[in-house]
């Protein structure tokens, strides 16, 4: 999702090493472009040629490094139950996603699996920390076919991109394991959107084509057109992000030209559908109905050459029926996010057109898309997801990756930063004012209020920076609210560098309009804000009119638009990111220390054991709907 991405974690984070990551001229050895077999043996026999072959699709989407069960809300999958009531489910963690996976394919000859972007990138300490080795390794060894590139892939730049394809220790920190040179993926990173301004090529390759006994699909993978919107300047420097619909549209001819009948797009884009349980039936009362957002017109747009859409960003689940253009009914895939659920999809492959049978569908329903619903299925194909349950046997050699990086991780990992007594909600929480995100933004605050660290008179922070939430429940030993460094980490993992900047009032002003205007109107982005600033919010209007300004006050006073205010902020929405263009007209720029630095020295100044800190209230936006 949309998230504070950064330019340099590890160096900034821990070892202090000043380092600038190289401009995409120095992409390394980028694999060209064109198909290249994939294929896994994995466990399967020999199938004899039949006249159709199913071929089994897993996927999943937008993992971001979550080796170990996410905590909290964050690790939880809603299922509705039998009498219409909804449960939530603990699920996540790759131990358990590998079992998932290895079970799933048992009895199935043709099993490929995908995933739809975002491996890596905002992630928990103990994949971050190592600049996401270990999450390459642990897709290697699940033996992921093929991915996508999602908009996180570029937090660090398209060089450091290119080394987790393509291997080699990290330029500035080196190895981390004595005598072990990472090897980089076993399988392709997709980006055909994705080229590079000098030679106006595909950075990575745009397709790859999986063969098996005659079998052939192809992947083309690309990331959201607006990738450039939600990753600081740096990680996209020297790239072009293209149209979604048509880059797909142009290599699904390439690939069919070269008799590639059977395709399947990964698009790191996605949809919301009306209810958040993973089983709800986003295909009632008809195809695609129980669906929106930017999902929904890139599939009406994808060229019916395309059997399958696996999706992502949005971190949602659903297994949706949208008619490609030809008006066949065509699978729109998600698997919610971190592990947490999976996609089995059956593709019934004909050996004499090479393509998939795609085939009208029967009644109203399109998906099994869950125990307790049974609905008319489709002839073609079948797509259910699975909840990657965490009552399995773990798979034993994730288990002993997680230990082996964890002991790396450990001295950093567990110092304790401070005390909280309850669960302090930031990713778990579905209100526009967050009460971690309050806490953030005091952090903030009070790090650059002093006059020689920026004299700021009020913090925004943007509400995708806040990755996890604060969970009283103990981690590992270090008992019960006690916050952990690498807890923290898991919270604001992009360790982006502040910014005290002037703004005048007009444009603070126009930065509260633009959280649900322009390009943020369809999906709010609400600003999370220090104490002091308050205003309403009224979802009842449109547009900017949806801040009702007169009611915007910073410690008591309305703002006055000709004043100037020193405004603290991370450097993403110093640089305009998520659609605050006002916030990138700030002027009299001084940068002062890490987001992930000042929450820290905040907790530690405000939190002990006998007087933790309690969650803090929200009361600064009021919310009219």
């Amino acid at each position: 999702m949309s998230a504070t991405p950064q330019k340099n974690r590890a160096s900034r984070r821990v070892l202090a090493a000043a380092a600038g990551l190289a401009t995409v001229g120095a992409l390394v050895a980028a694999m060209p472009a064109g198909a290249q077999e994939r294929g896994h043996g994995k466990d399967h026999g020999h199938h004899a040629p039949d006249r159709t072959v199913d071929v089994q699709l897993l996927s999943f989407n937008d993992l971001h490094g979550n080796l170990e069960p996410p905590a909290g809300s964050a690790g939880m999958v809603n299922e509705t139950q039998a009498d219409g009531t909804t449960k939530a489910i603990p699920a996540g963690g790759v131990e358990y996603l590998a079992s998932s996976l290895r079970t799933a394919r048992k009895g199935h000859p043709y099993s490929i699996t995908a995933a739809g972007g975002d491996m890596v990138g905002a992630s928990p300490l103990l994949s971050g920390l190592f600049h996401d080795e270990p999450t390459i390794e642990a897709l290697n060894k699940i033996n992921l076919d093929v991915t996508t590139v999602g908009n996180h892939e570029f937090d660090e730049g398209a060089t450091e991109l290119a080394r987790l394809q393509n291997g080699g220790c990290h330029p500035v920190e080196g190895c981390y394991e004595k005598g072990k040179k990472f090897k980089g993926a076993d399988f392709p990173y997709l980006a055909a959107n994705v080229t590079s301004e000098k030679t106006g090529k595909p950075i990575l390759k745009p397709y790859t084509v999986w063969k098996k006994n005659g079998v052939k699909i192809g992947f083309i993978g690309v990331t959201l057109e607006g990738t450039p919107n939600i990753v600081t300047a740096n990680g996209v420097k020297g790239l072009k992000f293209h149209d979604e619909i048509e880059t797909v549209n142009k290599y699904a001819k390439e690939l069919d030209r070269q008799g590639v009948k059977s395709i399947v797009a990964l698009i790191h884009e996605g949809g919301l559908p009306a209810s958040t349980s993973y089983d709800y039936d986003c295909d009632s009362p008809a195809a695609g109905d129980g669906i929106s957002g930017p999902i929904t017109d890139i599939a009406k747009g994808i060229s019916p050459k395309v059997d399958a859409l696996v999706t992502g960003h949005t971190h949602q689940a659903y297994v949706c029926t949208i008619p490609d253009p030809a008006g066949n009914p065509r699978l729109v895939t998600s698997a919610s996010s971190f592990g947490k659920l999976y996609t089995d999809t059956t593709l019934t492959y004909d050996r004499r057109t090479n393509d998939i049978v795609r085939t009208a569908v029967k009644g109203s329903g399109t998906s099994k898309s869950s125990k307790h619903q049974q609905h008319p299925a489709p002839a073609n194909p079948v797509s259910t997801n699975h909840i990657v349950n965490r009552d399995q046997a773990p798979a034993t050699d994730m288990t002993a990756l997680i230990a082996r990086w964890n002991t790396l991780a450990a001295p950093i990992a567990n110092r304790p930063q401070g005390f909280i007594s309850a669960d302090i909600n930031g990713r778990g929480s579905t209100a526009p004012e967050k009460p971690l995100g309050n806490l953030i933004a005091d952090a903030q605050l009070e790090g650059l209020a002093p006059a020689d660290k920026g004299g700021a008179v009020v913090a925004f922070m943007n509400p995708g920076g806040i990755r996890a939430d604060l969970v009283y429940k103990a981690s590992g030993s270090e008992g019960d609210g006690v916050v952990t460094y690498g807890e923290s980490f898991t919270v604001q993992p992009f360790t982006n560098m502040m910014n005290v900047l002037d703004l005048t009032g007009a444009q603070l002003v126009s930065a509260l309009q633009q959280q649900v205007s322009g390009s943020n109107e369809a999906s709010p982005k609400i600003l999370q804000v220090s104490k002091g600033l308050t205003y309403t919010l009224d979802m009842t209007k449109s547009g900017a009119a949806r801040v009702v300004t007169d009611t915007i006050l910073l410690n008591g006073e309305a703002i006055d638009p000709a004043k100037t205010y020193r405004v603290a902020m991370n450097e993403f929405l110093a640089g305009g990111g998520d659609g605050f263009a006002a916030l990138g007209q700030g002027t009299n720029k001084l940068v002062g220390a890490s987001d992930l630095d000042l929450f820290n020295a905040y907790l530690a100044a405000h939190s002990t054991a006998a007087a933790p800190m309690a969650p803090p209230a929200t009361d600064r936006i009021t919310v009219v709907q």
